[in-house]
């Protein structure tokens, strides 16, 4: 894992999703960022996202606990790429602990003010091209 400090904002957005704190996790996100909810849905823009996440805290039962595994940036052009295992942890429909592992892809811009917000968010990586996802999407 390297040190670039995109990752100390993925740190912080995947505390405040665990926390169910939106405000701060909306100030990393770009105004025109799209968040990949599931195979075959994407939202894109603050608010959108914003209430997809909320839904999926409520689909979650509000126990959904997000954390880093590897971490990779590629950064060029004002913008890194972020390619990293994200760990869920979660409470499935009969109370049992559930740990699932997504080898997830982000993308970060530089902005003007000088901070990296999340323009593409999305958890499931390369598992878009999985046929099988992409039918139940």
């Amino acid at each position: 894992m390297n040190d670039h400090p995109v990752l100390e904002v993925v740190r912080l957005c995947d505390r405040a999703i665990s926390a169910g704190n939106y405000d701060a996790l909306m100030k990393h996100y770009a105004a025109d960022a799209s968040l990949v909810v599931k195979p075959g849905m994407t939202v894109t823009g603050r608010v959108a996202i914003r209430r997809a996440f909320e839904a999926i805290a409520n689909y979650f039962q509000h126990q959904l606990v997000v954390e880093q595994g590897r971490m990779e940036v590629i950064e060029g052009a004002g913008t890194a790429l972020v390619i990293m295992e994200t760990v869920l942890r979660y409470r499935d429909g009969q109370e049992q602990s559930v740990e699932s592992t997504r080898r997830a892809t982000y993308v970060f811009r530089l902005e003007s003010d000088n901070q990296w917000r999340c323009t593409v968010d999305n958890s499931y990586g390369t598992l878009l091209l999985d046929p099988v996802l992409s039918e139940q999407g």
